[in-house]
């Protein structure tokens, strides 16, 4: 058991390795290509990555702006970026499945990745196998977001089987956890500079990085 608990439950970008400066940076632009090559949005380049960056720091999310002040569809946007994520820039850690597989409990994972770019980061970190049968996107819930309310979590629990109560869930997004919380998850935020929602009274525990937290509830 972890913090008295039974279930892990997993985010899976940004937490089971670490988004570097760089790392964001690559991902504002491929999000801007998709907008602007895929989507052929009404601007151009440059003015598209300056507006995902704002659109992450404002909302937590690359793509808001663009859902409010251009009517992208978020389904388009979702499918469109996914398609080009850049999983060979991520780095892994090394001997995370060692740790993973040590955890006192029973693991998931719920992503906003799709199923796509889900299993291909899975398979670059070495975690596919241990994982295969027990991950699931949001678009296996028909949305493209965690941040927007409650539900998406409820449907989770369901779909595997388990009471919110007697999850942790691992995420790196206050704005996830907020809703995690609602529902009666223990929650954990893995933060990688400083933490920035120490403030924030629904998580209940914090680690700077992965590996802080592994080596605490396995040793």
């Amino acid at each position: 058991m972890i913090f008295g608990k039974n279930y892990l439950i997993w985010d899976l970008d940004d937490t089971l390795y670490n988004k570097t400066e760089e790392f964001a940076d690559i991902l504002d632009t491929t999000m801007a290509k998709a907008l602007v090559e895929d989507l052929k949005l009404p601007i151009d380049f440059e003015t598209a990555k300056k507006k995902v960056t704002e659109s992450y720091r404002i909302y937590r999310d690359g793509g808001e702006i663009f859902y409010r002040e251009y009517g992208v569809n978020p389904r388009d946007l979702f499918k469109a970026y996914h398609l080009r994520k850049p999983v060979e820039k991520i780095v892994p850690y090394e001997n995370l499945i060692e740790k993973i597989e040590k955890v006192p409990a029973e693991q998931y994972i719920f992503t906003a990745s799709d199923r796509y770019a889900s299993e291909k980061i899975l398979k670059h970190l070495g975690l596919y196998e241990f994982f295969k049968d027990r991950y699931y996107s949001v678009e296996d819930f028909g949305v493209y977001k965690k941040n927007e309310s409650s539900d998406v979590y409820k449907k989770y629990c369901a779909k595997i089987g388990v009471d919110p109560t007697d999850c942790v869930f691992v995420d790196d997004s206050y704005s996830n956890l907020e809703f995690a919380k609602k529902i009666g998850m223990t929650t954990v935020r893995i933060y990688y500079r400083n933490n920035s929602a120490k403030d924030k009274t629904y998580i209940d525990y914090a680690y700077k990085g992965v590996l802080s937290f592994l080596d605490d509830i396995i040793k």
